[in-house]
């Protein structure tokens, strides 16, 4: 099951472009099966969410992205924002109350090497996130975002395989030309909150590459599971299919 973990509207989030039927169309022509909707520092309504997903008939699962002191972290199972979350160990109890987890958003923000050419800058940067007390309290990182460089995610993945987190995938989409990028393969399926927080506890997932073809931003650190190989076919179907119904609206 294709999932994109990270993405943004309007107005739920000021620098998005995207409205939420226009997120979910553009989501399911891209092969995806499911969304989540991560607005900064702001909460979807669940009941609407629920009618975003019925009028659609596509799953829409709501989320947060927080920024804190230790950098963006996307929850999973909060409904609201609470003042004071902008301290990681503070989100960390209210998470914690609603039986939720937390996963580091794009974690080469903060923690990226001063010269890219450098080893020992990469190691430097490494120890550094080693440090960061937020993320003592995540189940998974990050280490494919779709508007990071190679060089950014690659730098992600090596902070998840030293820390030794499981890698996510998502688009971290402000307008229509980020959606399908990139998405989070889970093994077993994914029908609401409760099961993608289970999936994601349980390491489940792997992080696609959609436009690529790859899995991760550099496969030395991600093992790729035999099924997967089929999800891009799977996709490359779903949209040859859309392309060709467009072609035969326009009359092509």
């Amino acid at each position: 099951m294709l999932i994109d973990l990270h993405t943004h509207t309007h107005p739920g989030s000021w620098d998005s472009y995207l409205n939420p039927d226009e997120l979910v169309e553009r989501s399911k022509q891209a092969g995806l099966d499911a969304i989540v909707l991560s607005e900064h520092d702001w909460a979807w309504d669940p009941e609407e969410v629920k009618a975003l997903a019925k009028r659609h008939n596509f799953t829409v699962i709501p989320a947060m992205e927080i920024n804190t002191e230790d950098g963006h972290m996307l929850v999973y199972g909060m409904h609201k924002y609470v003042f004071g979350m902008h301290r990681a160990h503070e989100l960390m109890g209210h998470v914690r109350e609603v039986d939720g987890v937390m996963v580091a958003a794009h974690p080469y923000r903060r923690h990226h090497p001063w010269q890219w050419d450098k080893p020992q800058e990469w190691e430097d940067a490494l120890i550094r996130a080693e440090e960061n007390e937020g993320f003592q309290l995540i189940v998974a990182m990050e280490v494919l975002n779709g508007r990071g460089k190679q060089n950014e995610n690659q730098m992600a993945a090596a902070i998840a395989d030293r820390m030794h987190f499981h890698g996510t995938a998502g688009t971290d989409s402000h307008a229509t030309t980020d959606i399908g990028k990139c998405a989070t393969y889970f093994e077993r399926d994914v029908r609401n909150e409760r099961d993608l927080i289970t999936e994601l506890r349980a390491g489940r997932f792997w992080p696609l590459d959609l436009i690529g073809g790859g899995v991760g931003p550099d496969p030395r650190y991600l093992a790729l599971p035999d099924d997967v190989h089929a999800v891009w076919r799977d996709i490359d179907e779903a949209r040859a299919a859309y392309l060709a119904k467009a072609a035969a609206r326009l009359g092509r």
